[in-house]
């Protein structure tokens, strides 16, 4: 899985007349806040203000909302509202995210941002038609009929809105067959019908891998190879609805019989004494009884949950059919679902399969056109009190209010620090390195793409000219590096016995000695920077003594790079002009990374102006692309410039409260990313 190791270098709440605070922190985002790099920290600490203090606008017509959703006595996030109807009825609605991943609902094809028709439990040729509203950072379903029809109880309850649906009773558990032998077939595909008495709310989790216990050998000396195979994944399906005894009692697995004592063996006195006389063979990796696909069925809190180990290769596609009510669980090489859904004007969500010769990937994409009204493009990243710390992508993103986003680029991952470039609103927030690929644009919907050097050179009031070869960066080496506040209130050194010069006013203050890695935390000044001087730049403190004035100049390489307003580095740079130009060796990354084959972020422009980001996971039956193959894939869907971001774990394409392209539980925390924001219509626009 790609990150910053492999890369080759070590209670928000809504109230009856008003908004999230976070709102604001929206507003600052995608109106006027461009600063200066002096005004930075301002910015941050006004974000980190905005989001925990500052009054709410009024949210016109919304009787109540919230962002928990109590479904049958289980508290889940979920945004919600409601607003007076026809007659005085009050509406109900729900964010699509919570609607499809809570309840189970599937969406269909949509061209029309209004409206978004849904099947659960129902017929496909005839579905059920919603309507949507965007407010803030989501996409409202009204499911007032829907849950009238289906028997739903719901009450506001402050923040909380309370869910009581049915009860269900889960009948009959049926397998195609019991275990997935994929010593026979590795790709074979199996179905599990599960029937209900009425319909009900159901999920679908990734978990871990299975791990396989070795059966002992009756011989301690006897080498037995460990099974080359992946292991197989664990795979939960959750019902709410009680499954009939006899089910729990077939699905419980059963004990181990009792194994005979070995024999006891006498010591082998040739082997003792001639150990190079190979005297017992090497047997070979014994041929492992297939798992069996449904490993328990067990009801919890008035939930059955079903639990299924799932060779690699094979995923879960779950539907549902009425009449008779019915779960359809297929395990298959190809589970996605190919969608294309108008989101909102200007953002489309889409899922396929590109075929790149033999080869099925799956693909989950958001293409944006920025240049529709409302819609614009920021640099994100985890943490409010400076660039140090990860997170979920959702929870990055709903603190922002980002409609969507995907995860940006590289950090390490030990101590949570960028490793790349981050610059918004003109101002940097972390340097690139190692001249890799970037992507940079402005709030035009112009974009640029390139491998980006940022230069600075300390410039002292004698002329001397000392280049900055690091800003505001968790890469480490020898030189100097600068940390302004934007990197936090505190510098901590990154090596041992670095040399801190305290910079205010453009005025070198203080020279201090960092010591040991990681002890001493030094305060970077609110009217200045830190120069750290590290390995063979420490020479440099007796050119630079205190009082010394200094002025640093910044230019970019190439220069097109100085017009736009914000950037995302991370790489490596795959397409440009049409053109594959992948040269992962030029930009620094490892052979290991440049050869693995994993799951892969990328954003990328087409011919049409619009962006699309993306999200490559692993092929039917196999790993995701390597790098080659990610730029192949990224030129057939008809990218003109594309870059790699960082992947594997760390790949999380969100949309509207939900990750799109995999289950939030086997997505990795990041550093930073890029959001998309529905800017604020003014007070005279329609709706």
């Amino acid at each position: 899985m790609p990150n910053c190791w492999q890369s080759g270098i070590t209670k928000r709440r809504f109230f009856r007349a008003t908004v999230s605070p976070i709102l604001l922190t929206a507003l600052c985002l995608t109106t006027t806040c461009a600063t200066n790099a002096q005004e930075s920290p301002k910015t941050i600490k006004l974000i980190s203000r905005l989001i925990s203090q500052s009054p709410a606008p009024p949210l016109t017509g919304v009787t109540s909302s919230g962002n928990q959703i109590s479904l049958n006595g289980r508290t889940l996030p979920g945004s919600w509202l409601q607003r007076p109807g026809k007659s005085g009825q009050i509406t109900t609605h729900l964010s699509d995210g919570a609607f499809r991943q809570l309840i189970g609902v599937n969406f269909l094809n949509s061209s029309n941002s209004g409206r978004q028709p849904v099947q659960w439990f129902s017929s496909v040729t005839t579905p059920l038609v919603l309507a949507t509203k965007l407010l803030g950072a989501y996409r409202y379903l009204d499911i007032t009929n829907f849950a009238q029809t289906s028997g739903w109880q719901i009450q506001a309850n402050d923040n909380i809105l309370v869910i009581a649906t049915p009860k269900a009773q889960v009948t009959n558990i049926v397998p195609s067959q019991q275990s997935l032998d994929t010593s026979v077939n590795p790709l074979q595909q199996v179905r599990i019908l599960v029937d209900l008495d009425r319909p009900t709310p159901w999920q679908v989790t990734q978990g871990s891998t299975v791990k396989k216990i070795q059966p002992p050998s009756s011989d301690p000396d006897t080498l037995i190879p460990k099974s080359t195979a992946p292991p197989n994944r664990e795979w939960t399906v959750t019902l709410d609805g009680i499954a009939d005894p006899v089910l729990i009692e077939r699905y419980t697995p059963q004990p181990p019989a009792p194994t005979a004592a070995p024999a006891i063996l006498l010591p082998n006195l040739l082997k003792q004494l001639s150990p190079a006389i190979p005297t017992q063979p090497i047997l070979p990796a014994p041929t492992p009884a297939p798992e069996p696909l449904i490993q328990q069925v067990k009801v919890v809190k008035n939930q059955t949950i079903i639990s299924l180990s799932i060779p690699f290769g094979l995923s879960p596609q779950v539907s549902t059919v009425g009449s008779p009510n019915r779960l359809i669980i297929d395990i298959r090489p190809d589970p996605l679902e190919e969608r294309d859904i108008t989101w909102a004007p200007g953002l489309r969500w889409r899922q396929h399969y590109v075929n790149l010769g033999t080869e099925r990937f799956p693909v989950v994409w958001l293409e944006v056109n920025p240049r529709k009204f409302g819609l614009t493009l920021k640099p994100m990243w985890a943490s409010l009190n400076g660039l140090a710390g990860t997170a979920p992508l959702i929870q990055t993103a709903q603190r922002y209010l980002a409609v969507a986003g995907i995860n940006g680029g590289y950090f390490n991952r030990n101590n949570r620090l960028p490793l790349g470039a981050i610059r918004r609103d003109g101002q940097w927030l972390s340097g690139p390195i190692l001249n890799r690929g970037a992507i940079a644009w402005n709030d035009s919907g112009q974009f640029y793409f390139g491998r980006l050097t940022l230069e600075e050179t300390l410039i002292t009031a004698n002329d001397q000219r000392l280049p900055i070869l690091f800003l505001n960066s968790g890469y480490v080496q020898s030189g100097i590096a600068r940390y302004t506040p934007a990197w936090g209130s505190t510098y901590t050194p990154l090596t041992d016995n670095e040399i801190i010069l305290v910079v205010q006013k453009d005025q070198i203050t203080q020279q201090l000695p960092g010591g040991k890695v990681g002890e001493t935390a030094v305060p970077i000044p609110q009217d200045g920077y830190l120069l750290i001087l590290r390995a063979n730049a420490a020479t440099a403190a007796s050119q630079l003594p205190i009082g010394t004035g200094v002025t640093i100049s910044s230019a970019t390489t190439p220069t097109d790079f100085n017009r736009y307003p914000h950037i995302i580095g991370a790489g490596p740079l795959l397409v440009q002009n049409r053109q594959i130009v992948l040269d992962a060796k030029a930009e620094k990354f490892s052979n290991a990374f440049i050869a693995e084959k994993a799951i892969r972020s990328g954003i990328c422009t087409t011919a049409t102006g619009t962006l699309m980001i993306t999200a490559v996971h692993n092929r039917a039956g196999g790993y995701g692309p390597n790098l080659a193959e990610h730029a192949q894939l990224m030129q057939l869907m008809g990218c003109v410039d594309a870059l790699n971001l960082d992947g594997g774990s760390s790949t999380s394409l969100y949309l509207g409260g939900q990750l799109l392209d995999r289950s939030p539980s086997s997505a990795a925390r990041v550093h930073n990313g890029i959001g998309i924001f529905l800017k604020p219509r003014s007070s005279g626009s329609k709706e």
